[in-house]
């Protein structure tokens, strides 16, 4: 496998729209990452190829080692600036075409929102799939239906993938939604926005791994 469970556990999604500059979304990752974070993935919608290409090689560049760097959605960039993988949505590129890209040794995680969608990907060449969205969410516009914590169970029952959760993800609802069957959580302002990441990344790393105990 590409991609460990323990990897999943706290995934640091980012928002262009929830820093200043890149020494400040730099700060915010590190920051993230002291406290538990385990993965990052830089989600940038508005940001030009240009920007996104930027940002990739400068989180490459200071990730720790065993950090993976997910793309989301652009499997040029994750080749350019050599990133562990890409997330794709439904809408993105076929993952047979991004795995003849990306080749083996990459990650390739893809969003689900349906049961449907969630049995095709079993067929699929991919490590992990993003159970999309769990709650309702501001950082998502464009999104189906809330899955629920019923949905997630639902869903985790029938995939052979680890399993993030997304979307609404809270201190106060990640440890429901691991209970329910997620293998980690990908959380954007509950981090992006702390006021100290650090602590809110290590607040809600415990209770995660207190959900699994």
């Amino acid at each position: 496998m590409r991609i460990s469970k323990n990897d999943l556990r706290l995934c640091l999604v980012t928002d262009e729209n929830m820093y200043r500059d890149d020494e400040h979304l730099c700060r915010i990752v590190l920051s993230a990452i002291a406290g538990g974070a385990t993965m990052v993935q830089l989600r940038e919608k508005k940001a030009d190829t240009r920007s996104m290409t930027r940002k990739g090689a400068l989180l490459k560049e200071i990730l720790p080692q065993g950090v993976p760097l997910i793309i989301n959605d652009r499997v040029d960039v994750a080749l350019a600036v050599n990133a562990d993988g890409v997330h794709l949505g439904q809408s993105d590129m076929p993952v047979a075409y991004a795995r003849k890209l990306l080749g083996k040794n990459k990650i390739i995680g893809l969003s689900v929102e349906t049961k449907e969608h969630a049995l095709e990907a079993n067929t699929l060449p991919i490590d992990y799939i993003g159970l999309s969205p769990v709650f309702s969410t501001a950082t998502k516009q464009d999104i189906a239906t809330p899955l629920g914590l019923p949905g997630i169970k639902e869903i985790t029952g029938i995939s052979q993938h680890p399993s993030l959760g997304i979307g609404g993800i809270t201190l106060s609802n990640v440890a429901a939604v691991i209970r329910a069957g997620a293998d980690g959580v990908a959380v954007v302002s509950y981090l992006m926005q702390a006021p100290d990441s650090r602590n809110a990344a290590k607040s809600m790393k415990y209770a995660i791994e207190e959900a699994f105990s």
